[in-house]
């Protein structure tokens, strides 16, 4: 598991920031993008998956969460 940002970029689009390879990727899906739930499933651009445990609620942005890779790009 690796610790990630997930951010607005300077397009205004939500992106997944992984500070260790200094990559930072547009999101194309969340599995969960709700006010009552938020996280699992993450699409890239690149068609790389992460998950993050899902959170009770949507939280305010940026924040850094632990992610695990489940496919590369």
């Amino acid at each position: 598991m690796a610790n990630v940002m997930i951010q607005y970029n300077e397009q205004g689009e939500l992106c997944l920031y992984l500070p260790k390879k200094d990559l930072e990727e547009a999101i194309t899906h969340f599995e969960f993008d709700e006010e009552q739930r938020w996280g699992g499933e993450v699409h890239l651009v690149s068609g790389a998956i992460y998950y993050i445990d899902p959170m009770p609620s949507r939280p305010k942005l940026p924040i850094t969460v632990r992610a695990k890779r489940l496919q590369a790009a």
